[in-house]
């Protein structure tokens, strides 16, 4: 086990540095980039010249688009990210690694929610649709499912503010908190702050769980029907055993051993934010962030938060391969 990580985290670093590479290049061959994106309108009126915005260009890096000057840039950047500094964000104006540890956490928190509600809602009715299959109970979780894969998340969120929000009048609509409201500082004011707050989130939640259901019910049903199909559930059935006992005891248990692969996708989702979901709701989480830094060619910011993400997928790559060791013995890790 121990020669097998060492062995991942050694192809780990090649990948992370071939990711790195690719992530570097492809923001800086974007059409506009940051000074560009951020002087356009000063430009058009004239009150900058050219010849300011080439030397703002030079001032953050990014003067030169040749194939040198990128390369030239990325091993400035690899070079100060290897002494642990990911630099300053050129939209944020504050370093890269205090930018995220300070925004990922209400991301954090809606993943989580959204994440445990999503296990506790798909799995059961992935298994009652597969123990009831072609029958009205199958095709009404095959339709939710095949809704939950199909609508895109911008069009079911507007959705959700036009109706819920402003016909409805029932939730709030974007923020995490009401604009301009103060709270105090005792506990009374801090469990209001956290009551307003858990109100703001309620539709970003369900709206991530909503549209995340379908992939994982239609999972789970599949990987049902193949273990009930298993030669072990015959015998199970043959020897008199409820078929409660055959479903939850028996086949249960190893339709979830396929699930343990889906912690490689877990992690960075819990951390990284929903770009679109965090956009149309007007959150301030990191994916939100992002998504603006991205915009706006912030490469310093994209550089840093792509990374984080996939050291985030490595690390829960690895740990979802240990995961299927464990829970499944037959499952042997190379040396």
């Amino acid at each position: 086990m121990f020669k097998y990580i060492v062995k991942r985290l050694l192809i780990s670093i090649v990948i992370l540095l071939g990711v790195s590479i690719l992530i570097y290049t492809l923001v800086r061959m974007m059409p506009a980039d940051y000074v560009d994106t951020k002087y356009a309108s000063a430009l058009q009126n004239a009150t900058i010249t050219q010849e300011q915005v080439d030397e703002f260009k030079k001032l953050y890096g990014i003067a030169d688009n040749s194939f040198a000057g990128i390369m030239k840039g990325y091993f400035t950047w690899l070079g100060n990210m290897l002494r642990g500094d990911l630099g300053t964000s050129f939209k944020f104006q504050a370093p890269v690694a205090d930018v995220i540890t300070e925004n990922m956490w209400v991301s954090f928190a809606i993943a989580v929610v959204a994440t445990i509600l999503q296990f506790l809602i798909a799995i059961p009715l992935g298994v009652s649709s597969a123990t009831h299959q072609y029958s009205i109970r199958d095709y009404t979780v095959t339709v939710f499912t095949m809704i939950g894969l199909s609508l895109p998340t911008y069009f079911f969120a507007a959705i959700l503010v036009k109706v819920v929000s402003v016909d409805w009048g029932l939730l709030p609509t974007t923020g995490l908190i009401y604009p301009g409201k103060s709270y105090g500082a005792d506990f009374a004011g801090r469990m209001e702050e956290f009551g307003d707050m858990a109100l703001h989130l309620i539709l970003p939640i369900f709206c991530s769980v909503v549209l995340s259901l379908g992939g994982l019910m239609r999972y789970t049903r599949t990987n049902t029907l193949e273990v009930l199909s298993a030669d072990y559930i015959r015998t199970a059935r043959a020897k008199g055993l409820s078929e409660k006992t055959v479903i939850y005891k028996h086949a249960f248990r190893n339709t979830l051993i396929p699930l343990a692969t889906l912690l490689a996708g877990i992690l960075p989702s819990l951390f990284g934010g929903m770009m679109i979901t965090e956009e149309v709701f007007a959150i301030n989480g990191i994916g939100r962030l992002a998504y603006q830094a991205l915009k706006e060619g912030d490469v310093p910011f994209v550089m840093g938060y792509n990374m984080f993400l996939s050291v985030l997928t490595v690390i829960g790559t690895l740990l979802s391969d240990i995961m299927y060791s464990i829970v499944d013995p037959r499952v042997k890790l190379g040396k």
